[in-house]
């Protein structure tokens, strides 16, 4: 096949003609890339960029006034059951001490000092104070701190005595979660490496497409230190860049490897099976490819820029993997030839046979029942998606963190003993001089109106930045900030009591911030902005898909499909974390609504990776109906001959993603599942089931035009076989990768 018309066979041929360019030239870009990353550090998101609404307002105003947030701590001193308030008194003296005589700590504020730091029943009492020095590296001044607040806890049994902040709970969490995605990520080699083996019995074959996944990965993690320092990314976006690197670089390798095997074994020489594989799998990889780039384009109108920085580091990846698979890949392929084979394992020798009958028998029962498949998977679907109709959603916060760590109980006690003490609302006051009268007086009275309402509760703190302009007042809400309860709070006390006070006075800006008021922001946010990333999203791949097999049918069933795979992942996460079925078998501690980022996430996610399999799958029944094959055996032709390669790299996808749910934090378990569950229900009810019932349903239909578009490009497809598939012996079965 010539390939005049398809970049991706055009591309593929001149990479294995000139392999020694194609690979020394790979190589030259991912350590150029890798180079640059290392000189270039990663350009982290501020904390503006971090937030959204007037809490995003608020930190820039903080910001242009050069405003340190100290690195605040608290001592939790309780009187627990039997012990006398004299005891507990006593661990209060001690404890103020002891952080008066480490010089480390400043600013030691307690009830001892008249200070209203005693909680309405007044067994539990709260000691504040700064950590002294830059807070950026207040880690590295915290231990003394520590050891004598223990050394104070071990001298006074029966009251607790416990530290919490900032400083301290992130040195805990860190800890933890780094032992958390290290472990994850080590886990996901093996797994892969392990699905690959068993796919083609091999070991160069195995080996190959995860080095690819790698090298690439590494080349897009050097380029995303250059983007970076134009568009700022937060620090999980390496996490999901390699997650999806992996997957779509291993996906990419298996498409093009198994095409190409596949043609070797029906008698082609190595040079034109790497032609059709090039002109075929390569195509659909550049399809697919692209797909997913336009899907993850869509994070861009969200207007968070979070999202952003993970949509940029995906299309990294996944830009860089799909040139690598038009470049480098068919280059190792022609180098290998049939060495490729090389490290076989003999016991895997004839792994496909059992795959090589399951899959025909299942699709023999579809094309012959096509209604009643159709009915009963599209129905199976739709019964899963349902309770995504009770979705709610809550702001990702402490109940999301290992359960299990010291610190976390302390947040608990001193949230219970000091209702939004631990995390409460802010007013960000700016003036020209926050420390005149009028303007204190305003402040004074803001803390008076604050707890007239019963809404809000002591301590109510301020501070005042060093160029005396700005001042933040801090108000405890009640509830523990998610709930409605300490919503209706922020909206009283933004709607009613800063406006009569502080925000009266002219020439004064004031704005509430917060976590709940993050919350709140970001809800909204995303109830404007979703609308725009579905329709965005959905019409690009629609006409991606449309210019790729002219067909609207095709293109409406495809995007139809992957809805209501995604609509069952979010039911899936709703029955689990929100119902709490089989949550004991994730680990998980307690059930609540799902963390407001993910369902946007995993759409762009999920569409752009369910595509994948989508246009490697139909791309195999145009070839056949291009071949002037009948519908039903185009269909037939086309699912079981890329049955093996997507379920192995479905399988791998799944294993992977569930080695997120392994995690502590319950948003990497609700991420990991609902990857898992979507890219599960995809490769098997979706793309086994459903979408061959539903082209056989259709029959020609399926490659309907109107011919007001018979103008688009006529994209070329395999021509029928100049060489005859071998025909099997009696009695033997087909593998899953043939060898010639």
């Amino acid at each position: 096949m010539d390939g005049r018309g398809n970049l991706a066979a055009r591309t593929g041929r001149w990479s294995a003609r000139h392999r020694k360019t194609a690979i020394l030239g790979w190589l030259a870009f991912v350590v150029a890339a890798v180079v640059l990353g290392g000189v270039l550090p990663q350009g982290e998101l501020t904390d503006a960029e971090r937030l959204v609404g007037a809490p995003a307002q608020a930190q820039r105003i903080l910001d242009e006034h050069g405003w340190e947030e100290p690195a605040a701590e608290m001592v939790l001193v309780q009187r627990e059951d039997g012990a006398t308030e004299a005891a507990a008194t006593a661990a209060l003296t001690d404890v103020v001490a002891a952080l008066e005589a480490t010089p480390e700590a400043e600013n030691v504020v307690s009830p001892l000092a008249g200070a209203p730091l005693v909680s309405a029943d007044g067994r539990s009492a709260l000691v504040t104070f700064d950590i002294r020095g830059d807070p950026e590296t207040a880690e590295d001044r915290i231990g003394p701190v520590q050891d004598a607040v223990a050394a104070v806890a071990a001298d006074h049994a029966g009251v607790r005595v416990e530290q919490f902040g900032g400083t301290s709970a992130g040195l805990a969490l860190d800890a933890a979660l780094e032992d958390d995605f290290q472990r994850a990520e080590y886990l996901s080699i093996p797994i892969i490496l392990s699905v690959l083996l068993l796919t083609f019995g091999a070991v160069v074959a195995a080996v190959l497409p995860l080095v690819f996944a790698l090298t690439a990965f590494a080349g897009a993690l050097g380029l995303l230190g250059l983007v970076s320092q134009v568009w700022h990314v937060d620090g999980n976006a390496q996490t999901v860049m390699l997650l999806v690197g992996l997957a779509v670089g291993v996906d990419y390798s298996l498409f093009y490897l198994k095409r190409e095997r596949e043609e070797r074994a029906r008698g082609r020489s190595a040079a034109e099976a790497l032609d059709v594989a090039a002109a075929t799998s390569g195509r659909s990889v550049l399809i697919s490819g692209i797909t997913v780039v336009l899907a993850m384009a869509g994070m861009f109108l969200t207007g968070f820029s979070v999202f952003t920085g993970m949509g940029i580091a995906t299309i990294l990846v996944v830009a860089t993997s799909v040139l690598g698979s038009l470049t480098v890949l068919p280059a190792l392929m022609s180098w290998l030839g049939d060495r490729v084979e090389k490290g076989r394992l003999p016991f895997l020798r004839r792994r496909g046979a059992v795959e090589g009958r399951f899959w025909p028998a299942v699709l023999g029962v579809v094309l012959r029942r096509p209604l009643v498949s159709a009915v009963v998977s599209a129905a199976l679907l739709a019964g899963l998606a349902v309770p995504a109709l009770g979705l709610s959603l809550r702001n990702e916060g402490i109940t999301d963190l290992p359960q299990e760590l010291a610190v976390i109980g302390t947040y608990e006690r001193i949230a219970e003993a000091f209702p939004g003490g631990s995390d409460p609302a802010e007013v960000v006051v700016e003036a020209a001089d926050v420390t005149t009268p009028e303007v204190q007086t305003a402040i004074a009275d803001l803390r008076t109106a604050a707890l007239a309402t019963g809404r809000m509760n002591e301590p109510i703190t301020v501070e005042t930045s060093a160029d005396g302009q700005v001042a933040v007042v801090s108000v405890p809400l009640v509830g523990d900030g998610e709930e409605q309860a300490s919503r209706d709070a922020l909206v009283t006390l933004t709607d009613e009591v800063v406006p009569a006070t502080v925000g009266a006075l002219d020439g004064v800006t004031a704005v509430t911030a917060g976590n709940t008021a993050y919350s709140v922001a970001f809800e909204e946010l995303m109830a404007e902005r979703t609308p725009y990333v579905f329709g965005f999203v959905l019409l690009l791949a629609f006409l991606l898909l449309l210019g790729s097999f002219r067909s609207v049918v095709a293109a409406v069933t495809a995007i139809v499909l992957n809805l209501l795979s995604v609509a069952a992942a979010y039911g899936a996460l709703v029955l689990v974390f929100q119902e709490g079925v089989g949550a004991d078998l994730i680990g998980l501690d307690s059930t609540g609504p799902i963390v407001n980022w993910i369902p946007l996430f995993l759409f762009v996610i999920l569409f752009g990776l369910s595509m994948d399999y989508h246009v490697f799958i139909l791309s195999r029944i145009r070839e056949g109906h291009d071949r002037g094959l009948p519908t039903r055996e185009a269909v037939r032709s086309g699912i079981t001959s890329s049955a093996g390669v997507v379920t192995s790299a479905a399988g791998i996808m799944v294993l992977v993603f569930l080695c997120f749910v392994a995690l502590s934090m319950t948003s990497m378990k609700q991420v990991g599942l609902g990857l898992a569950i979507a890219v599960l229900l995809d490769a098997t009810v979706v793309r086994a089931v459903l979408l061959p019932a539903v082209m056989q349903l259709l029959g020609d239909a399926n490659w309907y035009l109107p011919r007001w578009l018979r103008w688009l490009p006529r994209l070329e497809h395999e021509p029928a076989p100049s060489v005859p598939a071998p025909r099997p012996a009696p009695d033997e079965v087909p593998v899953l990768v043939a060898r010639p």
